[in-house]
């Protein structure tokens, strides 16, 4: 129970940082997730324990995350710029760790002999793709720079994994074999990518297959999807292959691949993506989380004289990596393909691009205890210098990209795309008034149109309120003048004149207005009551007395109908637009109420609704044509109305 209480809290932290962010997004996300984390820590509650266990971190989320990354890079891209990944992920990585090791042994011989010199070297190493990505997410980064640093990411963390373990296995057995480290190291390496690729393909093929002899079957197709990081993972580090590159290469071969199943099933590819967004975004939140959870644990044993040090040391080597970057740029050891001018700027991003993450964290806890049997005094010391080092490249990193780079931008306001989707949907109303097809059926498509837009305009109550009472009057002269011309009996005029007046009280203050809602809804659900019991012969007395003026009153509304529709339609203007197509509903609601004992044509609903989403299609093309929206704009809206679509022939299945 305790675990699942402490799961718990962690979710509760990643969630609320996210409503913080929202709230006030002054600073990167992941920012706010480590102080989630730091304060989960301090709760004062014995029931949770929050220990990072760096075999099943790297098994439950770093590899969902770094197989979903894999499932988003562009292999065209990648093989292109295939010699600067292994530039920046594996010789970069190797040399790094040289220059650290050697001359952190140098300077502090007495705390790190040259293995836990390399050591934490190899940890200090990699990149963390999730806080790279999440540390530009707002900023509009270059994107040759930005290319590197994904690439690089992917990847180097298999390489300070790899040197990890060489280091550790050097501590324990007292000496390295140059030639084993090589074999060693390739053997990892390249096993891994080639393991990895080829339970890729195999998943692909079983995902294919299933989808060519069955239509339904994303119960199991997407559980598929998900569970193949964690089986690759797992299978590859048995092999004692590197398992993180295994993931990657999988994820890869998912997206070379996916052309084979972009079209096979439109509904469990979005359904697929929509779960992995879900899934990539909590494990990011995990991630941060359990990074700010760790750091009080990490710092609350450390005297403040001997955190001085270790600060100005994990400053040190900061700066250290990231002037290895910086020439490593500078040099053409990579070749982002700048311009001239822009050359020093990007290497400069490339060396603060160096972020490290849980990679990291999830190395220095790895550490072992002891060595042949002593304990191993320097791991608290690895550990403080790693966290450290991870703190100092995410607060430079947030710090820096806002100042240097634009914020990201899109093309079009949040407010401009909630404008644009109501004239849409109101565009399709209008044009579907036109269309053949029953007045219920019309009725109930209507209905459905309308609530596009309902979530996304807030509705001004006093103009609401406003063109509902005109429509009521609208209804009041018709009616009388129906009753002077003797079409309605004085019965009949005064049945519909007190149905009006009930609607008019029904919508007064919302707290009144939802408690007599509660009382009216005891009141039918007691008449039902009765009803359901009475006799054949009140039966017979109901359809002898009371339905020929139920459907009276039905004729007299299909006479005034068409009268507030068109006065609707002439009042309407850009201004009015969500107001005028609310009091619509509301006559469509009462449309569908007085025919609801008559059978509706689903085919002809069906048929109506396919209208309607063309409709909608067609305007945003038109405006997009004419200049009156962005491209981007219009292919939200496309994107936007193509998932209602979708939801709705979902829903009729």
């Amino acid at each position: 129970m305790s675990t699942i209480f402490g799961i718990l809290m962690l979710l509760i932290a990643v969630v609320a940082a996210n409503v913080l962010h929202l709230l006030w997004p002054r600073l990167p996300l992941a920012i706010y997730q480590i102080l989630a984390g730091i304060v989960l820590a301090l709760i004062p509650v014995q029931s949770h324990t929050f220990e990072l266990d760096p075999k099943t971190f790297l098994l439950l989320i770093i590899a969902p995350l770094l197989f979903n990354d894999g499932q988003g890079t562009s292999p065209r891209e990648l093989s292109r710029n295939l010699k600067q990944m292994l530039s920046m992920a594996v010789t970069l990585v190797v040399f790094s760790v040289l220059v650290v090791g050697t001359g952190l042994h140098l300077a502090m011989a007495e705390t790190f002999s040259l293995p836990l010199a390399f050591m934490l070297g190899a940890i200090i190493a990699p990149t963390d793709a999730v806080a790279v990505k999440s540390l530009s997410a707002t900023v509009a980064m270059p994107r040759n720079v930005n290319r590197t640093l994904e690439h690089e990411a992917l990847f180097n963390d298999a390489s300070g994994l790899v040197l990890f373990g060489l280091a550790t296995s050097t501590l324990s057995s007292g000496h390295f074999s140059l030639g084993q480290g090589i074999f060693t190291f390739l053997y990892v390496f390249l096993g891994g990518i080639i393991f990895g690729a080829l339970i890729g393909f195999l998943a692909i093929q079983l995902r294919t297959t299933l989808m060519r002899t069955h239509v339904d079957i994303g119960r199991i197709v997407i559980p598929i999807n998900l569970m193949t990081p964690i089986v690759t993972y797992w299978f590859a580090e048995e092999l004692h292959l590197s398992g993180i590159l295994a993931v990657v290469a999988a994820g890869i071969v998912h997206a070379l691949l996916y052309t084979r199943l972009r079209l096979t099933s439109a509904k469990v590819q979005i359904a697929s993506t929509t779960i992995w967004s879900m899934v990539a975004d909590i494990l990011n939140g995990l991630v941060f989380v359990f990074l700010g959870v760790t750091l009080p644990s990490v710092l609350g044993n450390t005297s403040l004289a001997r955190l001085a040090k270790i600060f100005v040391v994990a400053i040190a080597l900061y700066l250290v990596m990231g002037a290895l970057r910086y020439f490593w740029s500078q040099l053409k050891f990579v070749d982002l393909h700048s311009k001239k001018k822009q050359r020093q700027k990007d290497s400069f991003l490339l060396s603060l691009g160096g972020i490290h993450g849980t990679i990291t964290l999830a190395m220095a806890f790895s550490i072992p205890h002891t060595i042949n049997g002593q304990p191993l005094a320097a791991r608290n010391t690895i550990i403080l210098i790693a966290a450290l080092v991870i703190i100092i490249s995410i607060t430079v990193g947030a710090l820096a990209f806002p100042r240097i780079l634009p914020a990201k931008k899109k093309s079009y306001r949040q407010s401009e795309f909630h404008y644009q989707l109501n004239k849409t949907v109101h565009y399709a109303i209008d044009q579907l008034a036109n269309e053949p097809g029953g007045a219920a059926e019309k009725a109930v498509v209507l209905n459905v149109l309308s609530s596009q837009s309902t979530l996304t305009f807030k509705t001004n109550q006093a103009r609401f309120q406003r063109i509902y009472d005109r429509a009521h009057e609208v209804e009041l002269a018709a009616i009388t003048k129906l009753s002077e011309e003797g079409k309605v009996t004085d019965k009949i005029a005064r049945l519909y004149v007190g149905l009006i007046s009930r609607e008019l009280a029904s919508h007064g203050d919302g707290l009144i207005n939802f408690c007599r809602g509660i009382y009216y809804r005891i009141k039918w659900h007691r008449v039902r009551h009765r009803v359901s019991h009475i006799t054949p012969a009140q039966t017979a007395y109901f359809k002898r007395e009371v339905a020929p003026i139920q459907q009276q009153v039905a004729r007299v509304f299909d006479l005034i109908y068409p009268q507030v529709i068109a006065y609707l339609n002439d009042i309407q203007t850009p201004a009015n637009t969500h107001e005028v197509t609310m009091v619509r509903r509301s006559y469509f609601n009462r449309q569908r109420f007085f025919r609801q004992h008559e059978h509706l044509d689903g085919e002809q609903i069906d048929i109506l609704f396919v209208a309607a989403f063309q409709f909608e299609h067609s305007y945003i093309q038109q405006a997009a044509a004419k200049g009156t929206i962005s491209v981007e704009l219009a292919n939200a809206l496309n994107e936007h109305i193509s998932t209602d679509q979708l939801v709705y022939i979902q829903s009729t299945n």
